[in-house]
């Protein structure tokens, strides 16, 4: 955030017309003060404290909340959701809807390493809370109550020079999401370190700054690849 500073603009007169004779001044009316320069120092200095205690109010009631409880700022660094995200991707990440939904499948997230607490991570969500998972080679199937038979999902975010064989069959918890990188290669994920808890979804992936060329909103949405 950035403050702006108001300027004075001070005029220069020619020596010529600088003026000392008291006899060429306006007589005084009655009533009149004359200001002296240190009460009008000190005025300007009561108003730039003022200025700075309004701004610094101003970012303890609305710019650390939201930064706390509404948006937060990431910057992507490694390739496991490529071509997706690339480093240097600039992100906002919604931390206010899951508040009020839960988490949907295709929803690209970040969260806290289950492994390691300070480390942010981001990738999607493939199973939700008490589905059961199997992947088998390049291809993951759903078992859930809408499809107690499996339904095997498409996944369109996945190139096939990103994708990687695997096999597993793991059932998700009441609040365990099980999450992957669309690049299946090199992503280290729910295939290797289990389920996320919910607790640990700071949220899903908003806004995309930076590259400029690639500024949208809901990046990554499965919208995208339908």
């Amino acid at each position: 955030m950035h403050a702006d500073t108001n300027q004075e603009m001070s005029q220069k007169t020619n020596s010529n017309e600088t003026h000392t004779d008291e006899n060429l001044r306006p007589p005084i009316q009655k009533g009149e003060e004359l200001s002296s320069p240190n009460k009008k120092e000190n005025t300007e200095k009561q108003q730039s404290w003022r200025s700075l205690i309004v701004f610094t109010l101003l970012v303890f009631v609305i710019v650390i909340p939201i930064r706390m409880f509404v948006a937060k700022p990431f910057i992507v660094s490694g390739t496991s959701m490529y071509p997706t995200f690339d480093s240097w991707h600039y992100l906002i990440v919604d931390q206010l809807s899951y508040r009020f939904h839960e988490p949907k499948r295709g929803d690209v997230i970040t969260f806290r390493f289950p492994q390691n607490n300070s480390l942010y991570l981001i990738k999607r969500i493939i199973g939700l809370p008490n589905e059961t998972l199997i992947l088998n080679g390049t291809t993951t199937e759903i078992i859930n109550k809408a499809h107690p038979d499996g339904m095997i999902l498409n996944e369109k975010y996945v190139k096939p020079e990103n994708a990687m064989g695997a096999s597993m069959r793991i059932h998700l918890g009441n609040n365990e999401y099980f999450v992957m990188g669309d690049n299946r290669k090199v992503s280290a994920d729910s295939r290797y370190w289990g389920p996320l808890e919910r607790k640990r979804i700071v949220g899903r992936a908003y806004l995309r700054l930076f590259p400029f060329t690639k500024i949208g909103i809901l990046p990554g949405s499965i919208k995208d690849y339908k």
